[in-house]
């Protein structure tokens, strides 16, 4: 097949093509179908990647995943994504519907059409018209989950860890997500901190109020190990990331009675950490300080832990000057690199290669009546174009 016999796609119509399949993590609903007939028909080899197991949500989930590439040769520059989106919630307070994608005044509507269905479809569509253009020197790949708004255990993860298995080499990756904060183009993410979520146990003995001999109260013991862990100042940041930060996410004895001690006392808290530290690293201290007061106290304590991702940080260098000097051109303005808000998949793409967030406004991401102007849609393929060209001719070898 020759570059001239690719047809050019439109990314409001792809875009919208994905919306309308209620893709609520982790259902896929014919999303990667969707997908993966783009690819092919831009002859891409599409490889479906399934995995199975638990979330550690309560129940076990079967994720679809996809790998697209198309050429062999270096440099591969690779796009990642996902097709999944969060629920809508209140269906009432949606003006349009939020699977429909009606676009009304040039904006279209729907769950998935900034975080990350629309994104997808600009940089299928920037593939259509760079291929429709002649072929390109080096490969082009894409790596799409369905696992990426849940616990993403069985998405991007896996994949990465099966690619590296079998020696694939990905030279830089861009994420979809929708890293620009007021305008587009404004901003790219080229690193996260890491997170770190930890439940604590304390078990004590219940009994009487009235005789607090005959019993072991947990929720004092409880109220000053998160009084060690809260007042701890884990660093003063690293640079280009703010200082780390612990937060305690709720503490409960279940206790519906004002005459009981309680048997148990529990917490949760969660840590965003800059790379001054490790996910390892945290939990050696917290299980040291639990240890401590557990000695002290004569109560047991147990902690359960689980990091989500390390902090990491994509060095300013030819990539990141690639992209920025595409976006500049094209839209005018020189993307900001920054390390702000939470995690996404990036922080397991970057086992593999240089990686860095690129999308549209995240304004809208998440709420009722999600939405981006189909203006936008096509300037982000603008954009796009300009980056894969640029991309790939930085980092010829």
């Amino acid at each position: 097949m020759n570059a001239a016999s690719h047809s050019v796609i439109d990314p409001v119509e792809l875009t919208r093509d994905l919306i309308r399949i209620p893709s609520v993590t982790p259902a896929d609903e014919g999303a990667m179908d969707v997908l993966e007939r783009a690819l092919t028909g831009l002859g891409f080899s599409c490889r479906r990647m399934v995995f199975e197991g638990p979330t550690g949500v309560g129940h076990d989930a079967r994720i679809e995943n996809l790998y697209a590439r198309r050429g062999t040769a270096s440099p591969n520059l690779c796009f990642a994504g996902h097709t999944d989106v969060v629920p809508i919630g209140d269906l009432k307070a949606w003006s349009a519907g939020p699977f429909e994608g009606e676009t009304r005044d040039g904006v279209l509507y729907g769950r998935g059409a900034v975080d990350m269905k629309g994104g997808i479809a600009a940089w299928v569509a920037a593939v259509s018209r760079v291929l429709a253009a002649g072929e390109i020197e080096g490969s082009l790949s894409f790596l799409i989950t369905g696992d990426e708004e849940g616990p993403a255990l069985h998405g991007t993860k896996r994949v990465v860890q099966t690619l590296a298995a079998e020696g694939e080499v990905i030279d830089a990756c861009v994420v979809g997500e929708p890293s620009s904060a007021h305008h587009l183009g404004d901003m790219i993410k080229v690193g996260r901190r890491g997170s770190l979520n930890t439940w604590i146990t304390v078990f004590g003995k219940q009994g009487h109020v009235a005789y607090p001999d005959r019993a072991a109260n947990p929720a004092p013991v409880i109220a000053r190990l998160l009084a060690r862990l809260d007042a701890h100042v884990l660093d003063e940041g690293y640079p280009e990331f703010p200082p780390s930060n612990l937060e305690i996410t709720t503490i409960d004895v279940g206790n519906p009675a004002t005459n009981i001690i309680p048997a148990e006392a529990k917490a949760r808290l969660n840590i965003r950490f800059n790379p001054t530290h490790t996910g390892d690293g945290l939990i050696d201290w917290m299980n040291r300080e639990a240890g401590a007061l557990q000695a002290e106290t004569g109560l047991r304590i147990e902690l359960e832990h689980m990091c989500s991702g390390e902090a990491f940080l994509t060095e300013p260098g030819v990539f990141v000057s690639a992209v920025q000097d595409a976006v500049e051109v094209v839209l005018g303005r020189r993307p900001e690199a920054s390390t702000t808000g939470g995690t996404s998949d990036a922080r397991f793409i970057r086992a593999l290669c240089p990686v860095l967030e690129l999308g549209l406004v995240g304004q809208t991401m998440h709420q009722v009546d999600e939405r981006v102007p189909e203006t936008e849609l096509r300037a982000l393929t603008d954009a796009y174009e300009r980056v894969i060209a640029t991309v790939l001719e930085r980092l010829k070898p």
